[in-house]
């Protein structure tokens, strides 16, 4: 007999609409258009940039690391999300709109303050909304309906990524878009405005299509006052921190997702810089590699909605971390000319075509199994903690979800920043970033599923 999904609710996709409005910002200002252009074109230098990138990353992911779990025990206390989301968006719109004043030239300090601030209101606005999900679904629904709001994402994602390859992105010699017309809006790629006008382009779908969450999705009523719900919010964090250590797998899942989390953070926002200045990919190419990558998480994630029902979500993501391990070896392996570390010569013979070398093509191979995996890594994680926790408890169990996911955040991006200026090399500085994905794995695997059972 074949079991009839229900049809699902407008509240339901306003919800999952979140998705779709946040990860631009991942897309075209973390990882595939300002990213790059701030590592190869802001910075004195390549290693400089990568360096200063990861810095970034990190003290952001410091702050979010110390406040998301507070802030989520406080949310459990005042009841609602919602206005803690807007308040959170209003400070992320206006900081990726400031990303536009980012020339080439001009003082790094205050483009890396914005970014890092985007950053961190993304981040408390996702613990917000992550923290809905075990009141607005069916705990059967939540791993189908998580993994398809992460491809929703991915498709918005992609499709601002390809109206800037197409229709912004220009060659700073040439002045051309790839299909050889000037850039929209008069912008000038020789001055960078091709890869600074994507923070306010991000800023300006994150304002539009945030509005259907706030319209339809229907939110937790009205708890205490914000005065008195800090105070509850503190003492309830404590105790949660004390009650997590008794729940045995439930603790080890949060501390295996700690360290496997530092590492795909790390891969995702470094990875399009790293083969940026390897290659000496413009940003059409880099747009390109991003739109592959999408296409191919879109597909993971819709795979990964079927699968997570029928396997659950730890074999997901166990799969997905033996992919990104796999892909990141690889990645770091090919240069120029060779890949696996030299033990296969792909030569330097380049065609006329985008990605001309063979060791560009291999790169984007190893690139399509992070595509395949990065999405539902993140869906299934969240969708095991929301299987393994209540309603009632959702916000500040989120909270120091995020609190796992951010913790050390600054350890990897630390690690590749290091390693990066210590050698001058930024393969070696990227290596760092498979010991975290492989000890997040390891330590992953004897974990139950559920983690716990709600509420107990």
């Amino acid at each position: 007999m074949i079991r009839r999904r229900a049809p699902l609710g407008r509240g339901i996709w306003g919800w999952m609409f979140f998705d779709w409005a946040a990860q631009p910002f991942f897309t075209v200002v973390t990882t595939f258009i300002f990213g790059p252009y701030f590592v190869s074109r802001m910075a004195p230098n390549p290693a400089d940039g990568q360096a200063a990138w990861g810095y970034a990353i990190a003290v952001a992911g410091l702050f979010i690391a110390v406040l998301s779990p507070v802030l989520g025990s406080i949310a459990d206390q005042t009841g609602g999300r919602k206005p803690w989301i807007a308040g959170f968006a209003v400070l992320q719109i206006v900081s990726m709109s400031l990303l536009w004043f980012a020339a080439p030239g001009s003082p790094l300090l205050p483009v890396l303050l914005f970014f890092s601030l985007a950053s961190v209101a993304s981040e408390f606005s996702i613990v917000f909304n992550d923290s809905m999900m075990p009141r607005l679904l069916a705990e059967r629904e939540v791993g189908r309906v998580s993994n398809l709001a992460w491809g929703l994402g991915y498709v918005g994602g992609m499709i601002v990524l390809i109206f800037v390859v197409i229709f912004i992105a220009g060659s700073p010699a040439t002045g051309k878009t790839i299909l050889g017309l000037h850039p929209l809006f008069g912008l000038d790629p020789a001055k960078g405005e091709d890869a600074r006008i994507v923070g306010p382009l991000a800023a300006i779908w994150y304002l539009l299509f945030i509005l259907p969450m706030f319209v339809f999705t229907p939110d937790a009523e009205r708890g205490l006052p914000v005065r008195k719900a800090v105070g509850k919010g503190l003492r309830e964090l404590a105790a949660t921190l004390r009650e997590v250590r008794q729940k045995s797998g439930l603790f080890r899942f949060l501390v295996a997702r700690m360290i496997y989390q530092d590492g795909v953070n790390a891969l995702l926002v470094l990875g399009g810089a790293f083969a940026a200045q390897m290659f000496g990919w413009t940003i059409t190419e880099i747009g390109l590699y991003g739109i592959i990558l999408n296409v191919v998480a879109i597909f993971g994630c819709f795979a990964a909605s079927r699968l997570d029902q029928r396997l659950g979500s730890k074999s997901i993501v166990i799969l997905a971390l033996f992919f990104l391990s796999a892909a990141t070896l690889g990645m770091i392996s090919t240069g120029p000319g060779y890949a696996l570390f030299g033990l296969i010569d792909l030569g330097m013979a380049r065609s006329g075509a985008l990605f001309g070398t063979m060791a560009e093509k291999a790169y984007i191979l190893f690139g399509l199994l992070v595509g395949l995996a990065f999405g539902p890594v993140q869906a299934s994680s969240r969708s095991w903690l929301a299987r393994s926790v209540s309603a009632g408890e959702a916000g500040r169990y989120f909270g120091i979800y995020a609190l796992a996911g951010r913790a050390t955040s600054f350890a990897a991006p630390l690690a590749v920043a290091g390693l990066t200026q210590f050698s001058g090399s930024p393969r070696l500085g990227m290596a760092a970033i498979v010991l975290f994905l492989a000890g997040g794995l390891a330590l992953l695997l004897p974990v139950p599923y559920p983690a716990a059972k709600p509420g107990k």
